[in-house]
């Protein structure tokens, strides 16, 4: 049986497959981690952003507004693409910058769609490839687990680049990285070491 551009037939599962699926299980248990992981980042750079003064920063604010806007852009098409539906996008960041409270509800709210849809999604889904087009028209393919990945480490990268805009203000920007997300939400880590 072929599902989007993967055959499922070539996959069988059997008793001897066990560590299958535990990479399986691994695998989205990792995706979910990064995912929520990239909600609270995401929260604490626009929590950030809404500290600086937007008429003393306005050049500054509005960088920073493209890049988080080219950041849902793409997470909103990643997720149409997840999810079998048109995204109606035409490139990867939108003429009209939103504002910094609009975004940051949009962001919000695809963020809680992610981490929703790793929890929902069965483990051995995440190695289904599916078919998609780009917004420049060219095709592609990808498994489920690579588009997860993909939003996950595309969201840090351009986090990184607002991050350094924060920083030419002499703001620190937030720590954003897995390490200190799993020691603050799992504080017995600590403990463990």
């Amino acid at each position: 049986m072929k599902r989007g551009c993967f055959d499922i037939s070539s996959f069988q599962l059997g008793s001897s497959d066990n560590q299958s699926i535990l990479r399986l299980m691994s695998t989205s248990t990792l995706l979910q981690s990064l995912l929520a992981c990239k909600a609270r980042a995401d929260a604490e750079l626009f929590a950030e952003l809404a500290q600086l003064d937007p008429a003393a920063w306005q050049a500054q604010r509005h960088t920073a507004l493209r890049i988080l806007n080219h950041l849902f852009v793409v997470d909103r098409i990643f997720a149409a693409h997840l999810s079998g539906r048109a995204h109606g996008y035409t490139a990867t960041n939108t003429p009209e910058t939103p504002g910094l409270d609009e975004l940051a509800a949009g962001l919000a709210e695809s963020d809680r769609w992610y981490v929703d849809y790793v929890a929902s999604l069965a483990p051995e889904s995440l190695s289904e490839r599916i078919a998609f087009t780009f917004t420049d028209g060219r095709r592609g393919c990808m498994s489920r687990e690579e588009m997860l990945l993909h939003v996950a480490t595309h969201a840090g990268y351009h986090r990184g680049a607002v991050g350094r805009v924060v920083t030419e203000l002499s703001t620190a920007p937030p720590r954003d990285t897995l390490t200190v997300f799993l020691h603050e939400t799992e504080p017995s880590r600590r403990e463990r070491a």
